[in-house]
Order: structure tokens, then sequence, then C-alpha cells
């Protein structure tokens, strides 16, 4: 028996250690007295002298709670250390209600405490607090099937009542457990910690060691300026890492956006009396709450009790759909998903219909934006480098290798010179070819690469936000180049999330003859024109009261912001758009509104001028309409006013009315004949709403005059019973037919067909229903009009993912595909297999639940002015319009800043490779050090940072976005790509080594003596003439002008002119100057100019020249350096031209 106790892996303080094993249990009485029971076994948290207690006492004691449990006997247990209750509350007695399931430990809360899961599926595991009440554990599958128990069974098993809600010692005990209704916190990183990363960069490191290097070689020689190089790559570094660790802090998701969605405060029932405006954060599990019209719902809950005939909700933050939610009590399969779960209100969502009572079942984390909370921080777990940055990762991996081996092999290849008679001692001879060795890695390193690429994309930004994009994340930028699928939500982005009447039919002839006309419009903006209707048609008593239908059955209202120009709803989405057609529809006469904002009701009032509402008859999904009774002001008899589903509202309507007034009796055919008409129109889909009229047949109710007027009891009870209301609703008048949808903007089709051009699937991922989702996809192009088997395109909820792996992985990289009824897991599940198949995945969407899949996908776009700040947060860059549209115009910019980026990287690659060259060609040839270590980094910091960042500018091709998306495996450098700069380099470093060779020779130094300058101590002094001694022709002397300072100077010169040349072939990779000229991008001729400026004013300014060791060049060598850097263009010419008639591209 005791082992049969000890069985299920109880929690137990290790006896070795002798530590205290604390266990967060189901309730406050379960922690403090140690012992949790289920399934007939219990967890025992023992202290340090019961691990000395036998085996079978442990099993008795295992054993007794479960009889005390069940006889409600107190049981004392002994006091755990650190607790310091009473012995009444020790001895409090402990209830189990239900069968508790099995539990597995988690890990350990903020407070240290460690929270078991539920692992059974049965939904009775519910412990019982001190004082009888019973409430929902940490992850208790109360939440998870409350939708599937009815509403007296649930408040049965939660120990909780509608009229008294919870006491404040049992609020106390639960917040205890669960703590308060908000989500978690996010951790951000520290900055001095981000700072720190931006040194884990090869590159960076070793500019870190060749600083060093620089600095300390300085100090052994005594040079007074030594410490400026040093001093600039530190500075350098230090601007890349601040600017980094900026750009990392912006774009860290703040979380905190979803704790905004959660109400301050909330109407909760504790203790018999009801607190109005309590903290939304101190709700707990089984809170009685009252939720009413506006509300922002604050915690998960199951509605209990209607006190309105129908309650409704926007869940569109959360499920994606457009349309509102009906509530009903009635419990659902406990497999339905979180759009099904109509018995249910989650955390966040507005309440745009009626008041209810609801249980609260889950708080905090533990909701459905705590589910998505959750999803958006596995997925930062997951976030991947962009391809560009992966691709320079790996180039810099390289680079380190082959610089560090390089470098090594330089200065061990000239040790044997160290002993030469031009060094006074061999130490002397190894530092200064470690001075050589530090130059070469100088020379090969890109240090304004980082610098450059930074601000590259943020003038691609510039670009970008000019077309209506924001981005959030520079290295998204790039990103977009090379993506391969567009992942996009249906409401809000391919559609306008805003309900729109688009078709209007009346009836205008006698023969059946039903008329249909298109209304113009796609928003809440109630500007437009019903098309065709004429103000003789409208003139007609039918047609007058259809609108006066539209507006009375509505309790929507349209509004304006004069901040923004939007026009927005406050209500049911239907019912705007009706108003707005009303606004549409005008009156016969009467001028238009004088200004935007008079718009919103202009035409909607001057109807409703004519009625007073004195009663309405709600909407009941049993009859799936609602009516109001209206009087007229003018005097005279009340007149029924319905609107309803017309399947359900035609089978009332004994008439029909024509627009002109003629009445009608409702035939067979004219039946049959609006049936088809209304069948019609759902197939596009549209949805439909009949209008209908009741001016005879009310009896009394043609003289009610509201609920304080006196009337017969038994008109009271019948319009307090909504039940009997479909009573009311006999004998209509049928009067017209409205089509609404959510209707796809009218930009959206061309960018998808440009999406197609550019190799670029687009894979629609939406909450709604299977048949609204394929009707939006055809209209917008994602499917072919005609196709008519799409059910290997479309799918419902989870059956996508009940396929054979390959056959999904077979579908996820070959076609468009419609994905509805999908929860936010789904659309994280699906962005992450296809990046895993290698894609590379653009998602779109503006809800909270679109947050988790933003942040998982290589590039997440929110909208601007529908997306929530949720959205926003987890998104790489924001669409300011909210258009789809200009989704492929941030594709074709991404691009174009790609190919941009890639002509300056390899611009920069080019003229690292041509230093690389002179460096250790002049080494192996054993001629003075051409260039030092400040001379290259002037190069490659100062020369050529503006002309690689004025190649950013480059215009795109014509053609660009009618390639495929190139893939994110393609070498940033191809091999023949490799092969061209390699030529370009060697030819770079051959005329630098060239122009100094050929300077010496000017002046009368051969190229054969300057080879063996390390003997000029040995020389005939004819061997250089001009000068005291021979070796004084090969020094370079700080502050005074030198034979080596001026060869390096034209060394240097040589080397500045042709990088300039090289940027001016780049504005093109493949075309000749002469059909792309450079003055195609101006801003590089800006770039060019600039840095030859600065060139000239180091040569001619002595200041700087001291520094530089560099003096001033005469006519003779300018004709020199023109000599040698000239020939660079030709040489770039024929590389373009062999690239062009090779071309597989």
């Amino acid at each position: 028996a005791a082992m049969a106790a000890l069985q299920p892996a109880a929690r137990t303080r290790a006896c070795a250690s002798g530590r205290d094993a604390d266990v967060d249990t189901h309730s406050m009485d379960e922690r403090r007295t140690g012992i949790t029971h289920g399934h007939g076994a219990s967890r025992i948290a023992l202290g340090r002298s019961q691990c000395l207690l036998p085996l079978l006492l442990l099993g008795l004691l295992a054993e007794l709670p479960t009889v005390c449990a069940r006889t409600s006997i107190p049981l004392r247990t002994p006091r755990s250390q650190g607790h310091e209750e009473s012995d009444a509350q020790l001895q409090a007695p402990l209830h189990i209600s239900g069968t508790a399931p099995k539990l597995r430990p988690r890990r350990p809360d903020s407070k240290g405490r460690v929270l078991l899961h539920h692992m059974s599926a049965a939904p009775q595991g519910v412990a019982r607090l001190r004082g009888g009440q019973t409430v929902a554990v940490a992850g208790s599958n109360v939440a998870e099937t409350a939708h599937s128990i009815e509403a007296a069974d649930l408040l049965q098993q939660m120990h909780v009542a509608v009229e008294e809600g919870l006491t404040d010692e049992q609020v106390k005990e639960a917040l205890a457990v669960y703590g308060p209704n908000v989500l978690d916190d996010e951790q951000q990183t520290p900055l001095w910690r981000l700072f720190l990363t931006q040194f884990e960069d090869k590159l960076v490191q070793i500019l870190l060691i060749v600083a060093a290097l620089s600095y300390g070689l300085a100090r052994l020689e005594g040079e007074a300026n030594g410490w400026v190089e040093p001093a600039v790559i530190l500075t350098i570094l230090l601007i890349n890492a601040v600017v980094g660790t900026m750009q990392e802090r912006s774009a860290q998701s703040a979380l905190g956006a979803l704790r905004k969605l959660q109400p301050e405060s909330a109407r909760c029932l504790r203790s018999g009396v009801w607190a109005h405006e309590m903290p939304a954060e101190e709700l707990v599990p089984a809170d009685i709450v009252e939720l009413r019209v506006g509300d922002k719902v604050p915690a998960d809950a199951r509605i209990v009790e209607m006190l309105t005939t129908t309650f409704s909700t926007d869940e569109g933050s959360l499920t994606g759909e457009s349309a509102t939610v009906s509530k009903t009590l009635q419990a659902v399969e406990a497999s339905a998903r979180v759009q099904d779960k109509c018995c249910m209100v989650f955390a966040g969502t507005v309440v745009t219909n009626g008041r209810a009572l609801a249980v609260v079942t889950a708080t905090g984390g533990s909701t459905q934006m705590g589910s998505i909370q959750r999803g958006v921080a596995e997925a930062k777990l997951d976030e991947e480098k962009t391809p560009l940055t992966q691709k320079l990762d790996e180039f810099g991996d390289r680079l380190t290798l082959a610089i560090g081996t390089i470098c090594v092999a330089v200065w061990l290849i000239n040790l044997p010179k160290i002993w030469q008679p031009a060094f006074s001692a061999p130490w002397r001879g190894a530092l200064y070819y470690l001075k050589v060795a530090v130059a070469l890695g100088v020379a090969a390193i890109p240090e304004g690469l980082p610098a450059v690429i930074t601000l590259c994309l943020s003038l691609g930004t510039r670009r970008m936000a000019k077309r209506n994009v924001v981005v959030r994340r520079l290295p998204s930028v790039e990103t977009l180049g090379c993506t391969t699928v567009v992942c996009t939500d249906k409401t809000g982005t391919l559609t306008t999330n805003q309900m729109s009447v688009t078709s209007l039919v009346l009836p205008e002839k006698r023969e059946q003859g039903l008329r249909e006309y298109p209304v113009e419009g796609t928003t809440y903006r109630p500007v437009g024109k019903v098309q065709g209707l004429t103000e003789q048609v409208l003139g007609g008593k039918g047609a007058e009261q259809f609108a006066a239908a539209c507006t009375m059955c509505n309790d929507a209202e349209l509004t304006y912001s004069k901040e923004d120009g939007v026009y927005g709803r406050v209500g049911e989405p239907t019912e705007a758009a009706l108003k707005a057609m009303v606004e549409k529809m005008g009156l016969p006469g009467t001028p238009p509104p004088p200004d935007a904002a008079a718009a919103t009701n202009h035409f909607g009032a001057l109807r409703a001028a004519a009625w007073s509402k004195v009663a309405t008859l709600e909407f009941s999904r049993a009859r799936k309409s609602m009516s109001v009774l209206c009087a007229p002001t003018n005097g005279g008899k009340n007149t029924l006013f319905a609107k309803g589903a017309p399947e359900h509202l035609l089978p009332r309507c004994t008439h029909l009315r024509l627009a002109d007034g003629t009445t009608l009796r409702m035939s067979d055919e004219w039946r049959k004949a609006i049936t088809e008409q209304f069948s019609g129109m759902a197939t596009r889909p549209l949805r439909c709403l009949a209008l209908a009229v009741k001016e005879g047949g009310l009896n009394k109710l043609a003289d009610y005059r509201g609920s304080d007027a006196p009337h017969p009891r038994w008109v009271r009870n019948l319009l307090a019973t909504p039940s009997r209301f479909v009573e009311v609703e006999q004998g209509l008048t049928f009067l017209g037919l409205v089509g609404i949808k959510d209707p796809a903007r009218p930009e959206v089709a061309p960018a998808i067909s440009r999406c197609s051009d550019a190799g670029i699937r687009v894979i629609m991922i939406t909450g709604d229903s299977k048949e609204t989702a394929v009707a939006i996809a055809k209209e917008v192009g994602i499917f072919d009009p005609a196709a008519t088997d799409l059910a290997n395109k479309t799918y419902a909820g989870g059956e996508f993912f009940e396929l054979e792996r390959a056959v999904q992985d077979e579908l996820l990289t070959s076609s468009n595909l419609v994905f509805c009824r999908a929860e936010p897991q789904d659309k994280q599940r699906l962005v992450r297999q296809l990046q895993a198949l290698g894609e590379v995945a653009a998602m779109t969407g503006d809800g909270v639940n679109d947050a988790p899949a933003l942040q998982q996908a290589a590039i997440g776009v929110a909208m601007g002015i529908a997306g929530t700040e949720v959205a926003k947060q987890a998104a790489d860059m924001v669409l300011a319009d909210d258009n789809f549209a200009t989704i492929v115009a941030a594709v074709e910019e991404g691009r174009a800043i790609y190919a941009n980026m890639k002509a300056f990287i390899n611009f920069l690659i080019t003229c690292n490779i041509g230093e690389v060259a002179a460096v250790f060609l002049s080494t192996l040839l054993g001629i003075p050090e051409v260039l030092g270590p400040l001379h290259l980094l002037w190069v490659n910091l100062v020369t050529d940072g503006p002309p690689a960042t004025a190649l950013g500018f480059n215009p795109p091709d014509p053609g660009n976005m009618r390639r495929k998306p190139r893939g994110r495996a393609d070498p940033l450098i191809t091999p023949f790509t490799l092969f061209r700069y390699l030529v370009t380099g060697s030819y770079v470093g051959f005329a630098t080594v060239g122009a100094f060779v050929h300077y010496y020779w000017r002046i009368g130094v051969m190229p054969d003596t300057l080879r063996r300058w390390l003997r000029c101590s040995e020389f005939d002094p004819a061997l250089t003439p001009g000068f005291s001694t021979p070796c004084v022709a090969f020094e370079a002397i700080k502050g005074h002008p030198s034979a080596k300072g001026a060869a390096s100077t034209v060394a240097l010169t040589t080397l500045v002119s042709m990088e300039m040349l090289r940027a001016l072939c780049s504005v093109s990779e493949r075309e000749s100057l002469l059909r792309k000229p450079p003055w195609a991008n101006r801003f590089l001729i800006l770039g060019i100019a600039f840095p030859i400026l600065l060139h000239l004013a180091v040569i001619y300014y002595p200041p700087l020249a001291s520094i530089f060791g560099l003096v001033p060049l005469t006519q003779a060598d300018w004709r020199a350096i023109a000599i040698f850097a000239l020939p660079l263009v030709l040489l770039e010419e024929i590389l373009k031209l062999v690239a062009r008639i090779f071309s597989h591209d």
C-alpha cells in the first residue's frame, strides 16, 4: 500500500541534500499542508525530520488525506518551514471536487514556485479553496473545457453562484495562486549586454587586435602620432557598436502592447455586491462579471446568463473574422476551435451588442491573449538572421581565416630579413615586418562595410517611407528582395475590414422583375452613389420605405476623424454599412451635406426625422431577424420595419411593394425570383439582408407609444417575450434586398498579378469561412476566377496538417493556397514549415492574432491604420496606408536595395583585394613599405565609404520585378564575379606598387636598387643620386618631405583614383558606361567628389599631410598617376562585355 501510494512520482525533498521542496499545488490549503490528493494517490512534501520516517508510515500518511477529504475530517499536518499559519488555519479541511487529474511538474514561476500542469482530459479537476469555494488551478482543464460544459453545470463545478460571487478571503487566496490578471512583462536584454554583443563579430575582433598591435608597436618605436591609427579604428568600432545597440533595442518587441488591450476596470460581483469600477487585474477564475456594449472583455469567461435577447462581440483582432460573433448559452463540442466557442468571451475583445453575465475561466497568461504572447515569445527565439547577414557572416569567417593565414605567412616569410643591416637589431626587424603584417590585416578588412550597410539600409528606408512603408528593423529591407511567398491575412489586408453594401435590389416590374443596383465604395466612407438609381425611382414610396427601414432598423453610427480624415463606426458593422448606403442613396431634391463630418448622418437624419422609434424587437438566432416599431412624427398609426436573413424573413412576407409604391400579393413566382436572387448573391459571396414593412394588422401595437404610456398587459407581455416576436413579424410586405461584404481592396488584384510575375506565391490565412475565403481569393487573383475544383488548395481548420508531410511540403512550395478558420498557432506553424523548406516568408496582418506569425516570419508586415499596436510591435515593417499593393512596391524596393548593396559590397571587396595585393606584392618584391596601416585605414573608411554609399542610390533595373526571387542560398559572389574582382583587384595592386616603383625610377633609383634597400648602408652613393646617404632615400621622415613620403603619396593617390574609377564603373554590374553612364546616379558623382576633395586636403594641407606622412604632388606625379589608373576603366569594360556574352540570367 505504501509503495502504491508513492507510485505517482511524488515530489519529495531529497534526504541526502536535506533541502525543502516547495510545491505550488491546486489550492492554498494544499500548498500549506504539503499534500495534494488525486486519483487515489498523494503527493507529499516532506520536512527534513520526516525523511527519517519508515516507508510504511509514509504510505499510511499518504492515504490518510483521502479519508479525511471524503469525510471532511480536519487533518493536522506538521508545519513546514517558512509558514506561519495558525493551528486553526492548519486544521482547515481540504475538499476535492470531482476527480483530480494527474499532474506533472513545470518550471518554477517568477516567485520561485513550482506550478503543476494537468494531463487528464477530465473537466472536473478543480480544487476548492478554504471556505468551500472551488476554482480552476493554473493550467486547469476548466479553462480548456468550459465551452463544452453547460453553464449550470460549470457553476456547480466551480462552486460559485451568480447571485453571490466570491468572498474577499477566497479572492485573496486565489490571487496568491494565480497572481494578478495581467500578462507577463517582457524581459528585455540590458543595454550593456546588447553593446557587448556588437563585438562578437570576428572582423570586429580582428580590428581590435590590429588596433592593439598598432598602438603597441607605435609605443615601442616611440612614434609621436602612433595613437592616431588605433584611435581611428576604435572610434569606428564604437560608433558601429552604438548604432547596432540602438537598432537592436528599438527592434525588441514591446509585448507590453498586448497589455494595453486589457481594460483597466471591470464590473465584478463580490460577496453579493457589484463593484462597478474594480481594477481588472484583481480578477480571478470563478469571478462573476457583467459585460455591456462597448466593454473590453477583461478575461476569458464563460457566459452564464443573458441579460438581453442578444449578445455579440467583435473578435476580429483575435480570430481575424470581419463579422461580429453572436453569443449563446449553449455548450459546444470540446474540440471546437476558438471561432466556434460561441458561449465564451475572450480577453481583449469588445462587446458590440447586449448585456450578459459570465464566469471567469482564465486570467493573465492563461487567456487566449496569453497564448498569443507566448507565441510571440517563442517566435523571437526562432528568429533567424537575414540572408545577407548570413552571407556576410560566412564571408567574415572565411575572410578571418584568410587574413590570419596571410598575415602570419607574410611575417614568417620575412623573418630571415630581420638580420639585414638596415635594422639596428633583429627585434626591430621583427617589429617592422609585424607592422607590415598589421598593414596587410588592415588592408584586407573592409572596415567601412558595416557602417556603409547600415547607412544604405537607412537611406533605403527613407525611399520606402515615400512609398508608405515604415521600416522598424533595418535588416528586413534587404530580406524583402528574396521573398518567395507572402502569407497574407484576409481581413483588413486583402479587404478593407469595413463592411460595405455592394448591391441593392428593388422589385420594379410587375412580372417578377428585380433590379440590382451596384453600390460604389468599399469602406464606411458615405460618399459615392448607387449606380443607375434615378431620382424618379428613389422618389417612389417603395424605395422611400426601403431607405427608412435601413435607417430605423439600425443602432450603429458613422464617425469621422478630422485629424486623419478617416471614417469609422460605432456599433454593428452591417448596420454601419446600411447607414453608409442610405447616405449614398441621398434624398430627392435635397442638396448634399456641407462637409465630411456632416456626411456621416445627413440623409439618414432627414429620413429618421419622420419617425419616432417606440419599441425594438431585438434580433434572435431562432427567427434571424429584428424589427422596430415606429410612430410617425406627424401623427398616425405605427409602422413596423423589419430586417433579417432573407430565407427566414421571406416566408413571413405576404405582399411585396415595388419601388414606385405599388403593392402586390407575394406569388410563388415572386417568391421564387427573390429566392434565386439572394441565393445567387450569396455565392459571390454577399451577406444578404431582406427589408420589409408592416403597416396594417398590428392591432393594439398600432397605437403603442412606449413603455411609459398606459397599455394593456398583454401588449407589454408581448413586447417583453422574445419568443413571441415572430408573431408580430407576420404578414410583412417585402421591400428589397441588400448584399453586404467586406470588400477586396481595388488595388489588390493588380498587386497579386505583379507578385505572380515576380515569382512570388500568395497564401491567404484567415479566420473566415471557406466560402468567403475562396470568393475573395478568386476576386483578387489568388485563384483563377474560373476555377471550380479547389479542394486541394483550400483547407479549413486543421485539415491541412492531417495530410502527409510530403504532400504538405509539395503544396506549400508549388501553388497559391487558402487556409480558413485558422487559429494563431496555425499561422505560426505554417510560417515555420515554410521556413524549414527554405522559403523566405513574408507575413502580413493587422490583428492581435497575427502577432506570433508576424514575429516568426522572415518579414513581418503590419497594417498602420487598422493594425493593432501588438501587430506593429511584432512586425519588421508597417504599411502606412494598409494597402496590400504597397507590399509589392516594398518588394521591388527591397530587390533594388539588395542589388545596390551587392554593388557596393563588391566595390569594397575589389578595393580591399587591390590593397591586399599591393601590400603582399611589395612584401614579396622586398621593396620599402608602399602604404602604411594609417594610409589603408584612410582608404577603407573615408575614400571608399562615400562612393559605396552613393552606389545604394543606383536606379533599379526596369525588369527587376520580372525575375524570380533570389534563393536564400544564392551566393553573394558567384565564381565568375570572384574572377572579375580578382582580376580587377590584382590590377589595382600591381598599379599601386608600379606607381611607387615608377616614382623612384623617375628620381634615379632603379628597381633593382629598390629591392635591395635593406642593405642601403652598403650601397654606392651613385645608386641613390641626390641623397646625402643611400639610406635616406628609403626613410619616411615625419613632418618633412622625403622620397619615401613622395613615393607613398603617388601610390596612395593612384589607389584612390582607381577606386573612384571603379565606383563609376559600378553604376551597373553588366551594362557599359556608354549605355548607363555614371550620371544615371547623380549621388554617385557627389560620392566621388567628396572623397577626392578630402584626399586633396590630406595631401596639400600641411597638418594633415604631416600626420599621414604625405607630400604635395607635382604635375609629373599626376601624369604618372593617370597613366597607371586610367587603364582600369578599359579593363572593367572588357570584363562587363564578357559577362554579357556568357550570362545565363
